[in-house]
């Protein structure tokens, strides 16, 4: 028996590349600016993509990978992690010390890369669209910190 894509999923792949490339025309953020609500976000340094995401609230997202905690700040934490001492100590699944000075000063000096950073969003209110230009968006630009792995 021969399938083919479902014409529903085709459609929404379909509309993935367009949104992608908005995300890529989007003018980098700076204060002042507004960032849509719901949608997929970018980070890149010296044009090179580098992190995909995607949020229902992409300000607050926004300020919780450049400040916020451990628990909040995937992208500082997949920085911190490049270091060889604390990629096991700090791997996924592993019982960080909060408290460890050594860990919070690489956690602070990971989210001050990322203050450094561009920032661009395109809005994406529906959530199969949204995961869905996720991944096409990391997959597409080759980013270097998404690795889409589970727990």
């Amino acid at each position: 028996m021969t399938q083919t894509m479902s014409p529903a999923f085709q459609t929404v792949v379909e509309q993935l590349h367009e949104k992608y490339e908005r995300l890529l025309a989007a003018a980098p953020y700076e204060k002042g600016m507004r960032l849509p609500t719901k949608g997929v976000y970018l980070f890149s340094k010296d044009d090179k993509a580098l992190y995909v995401g995607r949020s229902n609230n992409i300000p607050k997202r926004y300020h919780n990978h450049r400040n916020g905690t451990k628990n909040q700040a995937a992208f500082a934490m997949c920085l911190v992690r490049e270091r060889p001492d604390f990629k096991r100590t700090y791997a996924p699944g592993a019982k960080e010390r909060a408290a460890d000075p050594a860990f919070l000063e690489e956690l602070h000096k990971a989210q001050e890369r990322i203050r450094a950073m561009d920032f661009r969003a395109v809005e994406e209110p529906n959530q199969i669209r949204q995961t869905l230009l996720e991944i096409y968006c990391a997959v597409t630009l080759d980013t270097l910190y998404n690795k889409f792995g589970t727990h």
